[in-house]
């Protein structure tokens, strides 16, 4: 008599199921060992240009600038020179007083000009739009002659405020083009609503249309900032007075005609990113929500 029994459909289906399950739970693991080893070969490419800044900022002459990946002493004697015998210092108050301007003027001019292009019909009102973007496309270096040109007639050549008025122009553009995405997007019914509880304009603009354009207005700062810390040939051209550097055209005396001071490079470097990230520090929660709205909104 044969002691075995015999195997059932359902016990074939449950060894399937079973069998697919492993293979499903083995699938799932690879997958999560992958996308880990991406997002770990991604965070080594993005991160390493900055561990080896600090790295060298924070290292001897004898260890930075040779490719060495490990420190073999740590100093302050690179902050130390860059801010004294470096005048780093004047840099960075200069480029924080251009910054602050920029992003002042940008936000205020540019949500005012996004609002009468969203919210008033007048002639000529696309062609304006058009021009807008068409501005934003001329290459930065076709600019500099015209606006060294016109800078040096107003007399305003090595001052920060002649310097701040350019980049609010750069930056205009775009941001009035951003601000009317997230203008336009404001249902014309709450405005509307305001008026008949009795709002006036003024009221109206500040109480209910600037709260709900906040994140465009960051989003507005954040791209004005980035383009008056960065930028260097325009404050290289304008700037001819070291008094009146800003952190980007400082930083290039430490690039010698034969040899560099990586040292004092990368202790600059680390010090001109210092205020960036504060700065993103402190708007990062309406950064995202901003970009994305002024992105699929308008």
């Amino acid at each position: 008599m044969d002691t075995h029994t015999a195997e059932t459909p359902s016990d074939a289906w449950e060894a399937r199921v079973l069998a697919s399950r492993r293979r499903g739970g083995a699938l799932r693991a690879w997958r999560v060992v992958g996308k880990a080893a991406g997002v770990s070969v991604l965070l080594l490419f993005t991160l390493f240009p900055v561990y080896f800044m600090l790295m060298s900022a924070f290292s001897d002459s004898t260890t930075s600038g040779t490719g060495a990946l490990l420190p073999t002493s740590f100093t302050l004697d690179n902050f130390t020179y860059v801010m004294t015998e470096g005048n780093f210092g004047t840099y960075l108050r200069n480029s924080l007083t251009v910054a602050a301007i920029t992003v002042a003027f940008a936000c205020v001019l540019s949500m005012l000009a996004a609002v009468a292009v969203a919210r008033f019909r007048f002639r000529f009102r696309t062609a304006v739009l058009v021009m807008i973007l068409i501005v934003q496309m001329v290459p930065l270096e076709a600019l500099v002659i015209p606006l060294f040109i016109q800078v040096r007639d107003l007399q305003m050549l090595n001052t920060v405020i002649g310097l701040s008025i350019v980049y609010v122009a750069l930056s205009l553009p775009l941001a009035v083009w951003m601000m009317r995405g997230f203008v336009a997007a404001v249902p014309k019914e709450v405005e509307e609503a305001a008026y008949i509880d009795g709002a006036t304009w003024p009221q109206m603009f500040w109480k209910v249309l600037f709260p709900l354009v906040a994140p465009g207005l960051v989003a507005t700062a954040i791209f004005s900032f980035i383009v008056a810390w960065n930028e260097f040939v325009l404050a290289f051209t304008f700037m001819t007075q070291s008094s009146n550097y800003t952190v980007a055209v400082g930083l290039r005396q430490f690039f010698g005609q034969y040899a560099n001071d990586w040292g004092h490079v990368m202790a600059a470097s680390t010090i001109i990113t210092i205020p960036v990230m504060v700065f993103f520090v402190l708007v990062q929660r309406w950064m995202v929500s901003g970009l994305v709205q002024g992105a699929v909104k308008g």
